[in-house]
């Protein structure tokens, strides 16, 4: 995002070799974020659904490999404004993603909406299984119901929260891609996507403060010790 400003603001004028880089890096970056998130979505999902073969099957090859194939995938997107996917030629059509034009841009848009909504519903899955295995193992070690509520609401406001922020971060620059074009002031189209570059500085943080293996490896690394409260606790599905 900061490259692309300086191209578009700093260079004057920016030659089209520069101003279609610049788009290209700020396309590839925002796609490798996305698709991460859904690839540890993905991750999460099959660690539980496919829970006795998953460490057997997921070896440190196959995710090399997907993880090579990710981002092969967004440098290809990357890759779009120089293929054609822009409006140098015509600049009535640009969007707000200049040099993008409005029409890729809607593209681009609405395939962000149709993964946001896939995430949506693995963690709907997430939440069923993770739901079912709880109920198991409270019945197998015989909890108390004040606990197992406890955990299950736990578990769920977590996933409430990384969802909600992921929504808050990212929704509102999609949308407004598909309703602005380039008339628009720049400074909305920086301030929208402002969020959604800091969705991946939020999410460490989130996962920090709800789970106590993060919690664990911060208070060895910045004191040497883990306070007694971890060692006490048992362990709950909600952690997963």
């Amino acid at each position: 995002l900061v490259a692309n400003f300086a191209v578009r603001y700093l260079l004057r004028p920016p030659s089209e070799a520069a101003e279609l880089a610049a788009a290209g890096l700020l396309l590839a970056a925002f796609s490798a974020s996305v698709c991460s998130l859904l690839a540890i979505t993905v991750d999460r999902y099959l660690s539980l659904y496919n829970a006795l073969t998953y460490h057997s099957e997921r070896t440190l090859g196959f995710t090399c490999a997907m993880v090579l194939l990710m981002w092969l995938l967004c440098l290809g997107v990357g890759l779009l404004p120089l293929l054609g996917w822009n409006c140098l030629r015509d600049q009535s059509s640009c969007s707000i993603l200049r040099p993008v034009t409005k029409d890729n841009a809607a593209v681009l848009a609405v395939t962000f909406l149709l993964l946001f909504a896939l995430m949506m519903q693995l963690y709907l899955q997430i939440c069923k299984i993770a739901f079912r295995h709880a109920q198991q193992i409270a019945v197998q070690h015989q909890f108390i119901a004040t606990a197992q509520a406890s955990s299950t609401r736990k578990g769920l406001s977590t996933l409430s929260l990384i969802l909600g922020t992921f929504a808050l971060c990212w929704i509102p620059f999609a949308i407004y891609s598909l309703v602005a074009d380039s008339s628009y002031p720049a400074v909305y189209t920086y301030s929208l996507a402002l969020p959604a570059t800091c969705n991946s500085l939020i999410n460490p943080i989130i996962y920090a403060f709800r789970n106590p293996d993060i919690q664990k490896s911060l208070w060895l690394a910045c004191c040497g010790c883990i306070p007694s409260t971890f060692s006490s606790r048992p362990r709950t599905s909600s952690d997963v």
